[in-house]
């Protein structure tokens, strides 16, 4: 199965590729900050006729719309263009993202980045892989001389969970702040070791459900902000090479109590 998620979700990332920095209809869906693009649409349209084609029983989650069959044993969970803020606007980071599900579990997944024509992918028990390299998460274990990097939920003005905060202690605590703007891409350079912590919240699941696969198979730990380990349908979500995991938790505990 893994195969036939690298296939598609390459010859996606090959559609997206060719639509990049071309004219293109945008269309909002909850606020102007909340974009989608016929690329998208396209990008989408794709895959899910791959899949109706080559897996007609096989269930579909995806972040345009297309939902079918979601309590079928195997679910393909989708995400055309992870980043289509940066696809819109021409800045080249962004991503396709496809997990696949069997009973609830994420047994392989691919996370394409685009324009650097880099595959990341994994399978339950096997590894994770930035193309042919095995990836493992940073060794670091200090929070103060880490990297991170975060994203921002689309109701950012709304503030949600101290998103705001929270992020304040993150900078102040750490040695540096990065923000990329695609999830699946932030959670795939902790698992190749760049960063050594993400967090966020108001993902959906197709933002970070490949891409937690590749983290935990290169030996990282996601969970949300109270230690429980982490769902695709988590609200709250944070991810680290699992050194600093605790570090981060605190912060947020901290900021939660009024005490930061």
């Amino acid at each position: 199965m893994l195969d036939k998620v690298l296939e598609i979700t390459r010859e996606a990332g090959e559609l997206v590729r060719e639509g990049f920095g071309k004219d293109f209809s945008i269309e909002y869906k909850t606020n102007e900050s909340n974009l989608v693009t016929e690329i998208d649409k396209k990008s989408e349209a794709l895959i899910v006729s791959y899949i109706k084609k080559n897996f007609p029983s096989h269930g579909i989650l995806a972040e345009e719309g297309d939902e079918l069959n979601t309590n079928a044993e195997y679910l393909w969970v989708i995400d055309p263009i992870d980043g289509t803020t940066n696809f819109a606007h021409g800045f080249p980071m962004f991503a396709v993202s496809i997990g696949l599900q069997k009973n609830g579990k994420t047994v392989c997944g691919a996370v394409y980045h685009v324009m650097q024509n880099n595959m990341f992918f994994a399978e339950a028990g096997s590894g994770s892989f930035c193309d042919s390299k095995r990836l493992k998460v940073a060794q670091n274990d200090k929070l103060r001389t880490s990297l991170l990097v975060t994203g921002f939920p689309y109701n950012i003005d709304e503030n949600p969970d101290q998103a705001m905060e929270i992020f304040n202690a993150m900078v102040k605590n750490s040695r540096g702040m990065r923000r990329l703007g695609s999830a699946a891409l932030d959670v795939c350079y902790v698992a190749s070791g760049c960063f050594e912590g993400f967090w966020e919240v108001n993902l959906f699941p197709w933002d970070i459900c490949a891409a937690q696969l590749i983290l935990e198979e290169a030996g990282g730990l996601a969970t949300d902000f109270s230690g429980k380990p982490a769902s695709i349908y988590s609200k709250q979500f944070l991810c680290s090479n699992g050194l600093v995991h605790q570090q981060m938790m605190d912060l947020v505990h901290e900021v939660k109590s009024g005490k930061f």
